[in-house]
This record gives C-alpha cells, sequence and structure tokens, in this order.
C-alpha cells in the first residue's frame, strides 16, 4: 500500500482497484495511515464520487475488517436500520412485530448524534435495561426470545469507526459512496439476511431532497443483494418529526402505547410498512404484520423483550412509570390558523439543546428531558392553545423554547404531508 499514490487516483478522478480498497482499509485499521491522509483521500472521494463497483468493493472490505457475525442458524433474521430522524422511535415498534410475526430480530444498534436520536439511548432509559452483551448472550436471547437489540460492539466494522470520525470532523458526511458504504457495512457484518431500511427525507434528515433519497437507497440495495441479502428501502417524510414524543424516555412510552394500538397514525402507519417490508423479505406474508400489532402479540413480545435484558417490564403496562424531567414548559400559538410548518430539525436540536441528545460522541445524554408535540401539520389551533409542553431541568430551555416557536409556522391551511414516499425493492 502506497498512501500517496493511492490519494493521488482518486484525486485525479481514477477508479481504485478492489485489491487496493481492501489493502487501504486493512492499513487503516491497523493505524499504518496517519488520520491527515485517510481525511485527504475522503476529500477527494467526496469529489471525485465512487463507481458501484468500488463502492461495492469498500462496502465488503468494511465489512470484513473485523468481525461478521453468523446468525444461519437463528431462521429467518431481519435487521431494520434508520438513515436518522427526529422522533423516530420506529425500530422500537418494528422490531417487536417482526418477531412476533416469525421473524428472527438480533439487532446491533447505535447511539444518537447531534439532532438525532438512537436506539440504544431510547431503550436505556428503561430501568434496569441492558444494552451491553456478551456474543454468548446476543445469540442466547435471539434464539429465546426471537427479538434481541445490543449496543454497536466494536469488533463490528471498525474500519468504519474510523472513517466515521474522520468524515464527521472534515464535512465529508454528505457523499453517497460513503454514506452507503458505512451503513451496509454494519448492516452486512450484523449477519441479518434480510434487511429492511428506512431511509429518511426532508428537512430533519440529511437527505432533503427524494432524489438525493431515491439514489441512496437504490445503491444500498444493490449492494445488499450483491453481498446475497435481501433489501428494501422506505423512503419517509421528515420535515416534521415521526410521532409526537422526540426526546429518549419520552419516545419509549410513544412506542409502548403504539405496540397498545394508542399510537399516532404516522408512527402506526411507518412501522407497519417497515415490518412488512421485512417479512416479505424472508417469505413470511405481509398481514401477519398487522395482525401481530392488533393482536397484543407484538406488545407481548416487547414486554418479554424487555425483561430478557434486566428491564423493568412492569413499564409496558405503565408507560408513566418512565420517568420525565420535572420542569414542564409550554409552548403556545401566537395567532389563529393551522399549523403550515413544524421544522424537524429544530425540534431535534432544542431536545439537544435540552441535554437529550449529544454533540460529540461518547456524551451523557439525560434520558428523561424531551418535547411532546401537541399540534402537527395540518391541525387547526387557537391563539393562546398549546402547541407543544417541554420537559426540562432548566438546562437550555430558554434556547430550547425559542427553536421551538421558530419550528411552528401558523398559516392559513395546510395538509399533513404523505408518510411513505416510495419504497425502493431489488428488480
Amino acid at each position: 500500500m502506497h498512501p500517496v499514490e493511492f490519494i493521488r487516483e482518486k484525486r485525479d478522478g481514477k477508479a481504485h482497484r478492489p485489491e487496493a480498497i481492501e489493502a487501504w482499509i486493512r492499513a487503516i485499521v491497523r493505524d499504518e495511515v496517519p488520520d491527515y491522509q485517510v481525511a485527504a483521500w475522503l476529500m477527494a472521494v467526496f469529489f471525485q464520487g465512487m463507481t458501484r463497483e468500488e463502492t461495492f468493493a469498500l462496502t465488503e472490505a468494511m465489512a470484513h475488517s473485523g468481525e461478521v457475525l453468523d446468525l444461519s442458524q437463528l431462521g429467518p433474521t431481519v435487521d431494520k436500520h434508520s438513515s436518522g430522524g427526529v422522533g423516530d422511535k420506529a425500530s422500537l415498534v418494528v422490531a417487536p412485530i417482526l418477531a412476533a410475526a416469525g421473524a428472527v430480530v438480533a439487532k446491533m444498534s447505535g447511539r444518537g448524534l447531534a439532532h438525532t436520536g438512537g436506539t440504544i439511548d431510547k431503550l436505556e432509559s428503561i430501568p434496569g435495561f441492558r444494552t451491553e452483551l456478551s456474543k454468548e448472550e446476543f445469540f442466547r436471547l435471539a434464539r429465546e426470545v426471537g427479538l434481541v437489540i445490543a449496543a454497536q460492539s466494536a469488533d463490528l466494522a471498525p474500519a468504519d469507526g474510523k472513517l466515521y470520525a474522520l468524515r464527521d470532523v472534515t464535512a465529508t458526511v454528505e457523499s453517497e459512496p460513503l454514506i452507503a458504504s458505512s451503513i451496509m457495512s454494519k448492516k452486512l457484518a450484523a449477519g441479518a439476511r434480510a434487511i429492511a431500511l428506512d431511509v429518511k427525507v426532508g428537512k430533519g434528515a440529511f437527505l432533503k431532497t427524494l432524489e438525493a433519497a431515491r439514489s441512496l437507497a437504490e445503491l444500498m440495495v444493490e449492494i445488499g443483494e450483491r453481498a446475497g441479502r435481501r433489501v428494501a428501502a422506505v423512503l419517509s417524510q421528515m420535515d416534521q418529526p415521526l410521532g409526537r414524543a422526540v426526546g429518549n424516555a419520552i419516545e419509549v412510552q410513544e412506542a409502548i402505547r403504539t405496540l397498545a394500538g394508542e399510537g399516532p397514525e404516522d408512527l402506526t402507519e411507518l412501522s407497519l410498512a417497515l415490518a412488512a417490508e421485512g417479512l416479505r423479505l424472508v417469505g413470511i406474508p405481509e398481514e401477519r404484520a398487522r395482525e401481530a400489532l392488533e393482536s397484543g402479540a407484538a406488545l407481548a413480545k416487547f414486554r418479554q423483550f424487555v425483561a430478557a435484558q434486566g428491564g423493568d417490564p412492569r413499564v409496558v403496562d405503565e408507560p408513566e412509570r418512565l420517568s420525565l424531567a420535572p420542569g414542564v414548559a409550554e409552548v403556545r400559538a401566537n395567532a389563529d390558523g393551522v399549523v403550515a410548518e413544524l421544522d424537524a430539525y429544530r425540534v431535534g436540536l432544542a431536545v439537544l439543546r435540552l441535554g437529550g441528545g449529544r454533540e460529540k460522541k461518547g456524551e451523557p445524554i439525560d434520558h428523561g428531558v424531551g418535547v411532546y408535540l401537541e399540534k402537527k401539520i395540518g391541525d387547526p389551533v387557537r391563539e393562546g392553545e398549546l402547541l407543544a409542553r417541554v420537559y426540562h431541568r432548566e438546562k437550555g430551555l430558554s434556547e430550547a423554547l425559542a427553536l421551538l416557536r421558530d419550528a411552528y409556522q401558523i398559516g392559513a391551511g395546510a395538509e399533513p404531508p404523505p408518510l411513505v414516499l416510495e419504497v425502493v425493492r431489488a428488480p
């Protein structure tokens, strides 16, 4: 491996050979290449792009840069991944639906960063819930419960961790081949045979346009299929938050109520769409998703899952046991009309300022703070009527309230935007 030649090749717009990419990733994992050279290559990729062949080779090299789980003995395994959004607690609803319908969900999940939340942070708001599991525990729970969600192991796709840390500080995150290889390398290493992707589009997502989201979805589906996995991608709207709860404990409360049939329509709709795609990929009838939800089987599976990982199962019957921050502030409408806009990005930033998210990896977060959105796009309001309730401990409150006021735009009329925009499947 000659780093300068490798960097120059991409700088000049040439395509890397697969064996050169593999050697480059090996050298990065072994710390044989300094950060400044990796950063130079990332910027070259950002501007010059990569061919489909290069992207596939990069993903495979990253996936095999560490341990690769073999889930083949567990049955029809399905993974679900979101590209990141605000109020996105869909994994907490989709996973038990899938497991109750006959699939196996053995999932590695991440923590939240910036304005987007993470499944692990949400689960850790449940008293006693354990996300740090040994490999033996992970497989045992997958066999016994059919559902296990653990924190991402450092042994899975370690190249991605190194590359992402540099992408984050070199303004090279928004590169399609780098995004696709980052997401899919972790999914391939995690071992599931089928993967249902939720690709977010809009103000609260990393991808702002439908065209960009469709292109990324098509690339990730192709990568997965070429690697021998079944993949489908649901493109979903993220101009306004998903559901009405944004935070950690408050989102778990909403997920539980959704599993009990009492959740917001948009969260229910998206969760059923993603679960149906996951079941279809492993040959289980799609209608079993709705059956699992409406029969209560998915809620029962979630209760079993929480107890198996050390959490207090009483929260499933009494979601209010999940403690929220004691301070409550309100945002009220400044005019009569209809909610015309609810900027998901600003809502996510508000929770971040309250301490419910992290600016840098590894920072502690406050699981109890959050926002409950009483009004969303298309809802009529009167001047002085409650728009949002804020649970806080004083930290960042004034800034959070200002962000929420700016997030809401009251107009003469508006319709809620469509949630599921399209589905990308393999040909």
